[in-house]
């Protein structure tokens, strides 16, 4: 298992505590998220939170980083880190993926963990290869 960096290891422990917050009474599937600006020493964490008009419902990852910009406007994210309980840990879907891709650069680092800790770490370009995007990627 790989060292992480006490940032890192941090952002682990909020993504982990805030997914106890999670409103999840259809799925029951509770994700945690906790996301790192740079430049920003405080982390932003994001649970999902679920609607019985399911397409209302937001996830974990796409609270974080809403929040972030809620917060702080321009954003320049540098990783996030997301807790389920599942085994392997489950990665972003397609929706928070391509709200990924509007404000993150293509080497953004997603860290996929469980309750058992960080399990993986891919970068966005991987995982939404071809994203839909005015500029595709050309910041």
């Amino acid at each position: 298992m790989p060292t992480y960096s006490s940032s890192i290891k941090e952002a682990y422990e909020i993504a982990r505590s805030v997914r106890a917050n999670a409103h999840a009474p259809y799925s029951e599937f509770q994700v945690g998220a906790a996301l790192k600006l740079r430049g920003q020493k405080e982390l932003i964490g994001g649970c999902n939170v679920e609607n019985a008009s399911y397409g209302l419902t937001c996830c974990a990852e796409r609270n974080a980083l809403f929040q972030a910009v809620a917060k702080f406007g321009k954003i320049d994210p540098e990783y996030i880190i997301i807790v389920t309980d599942s085994n392997p840990p489950a990665p972003p879907c397609g929706l928070c993926l391509q709200a990924m891709a509007e404000f993150c650069q293509p080497s953004f680092e997603v860290y996929l963990a469980n309750l058992k800790g960080i399990q993986e770490k891919l970068l966005l370009k991987d995982l939404l290869p071809k994203p839909f995007h005015l500029n595709f990627w050309s910041v």
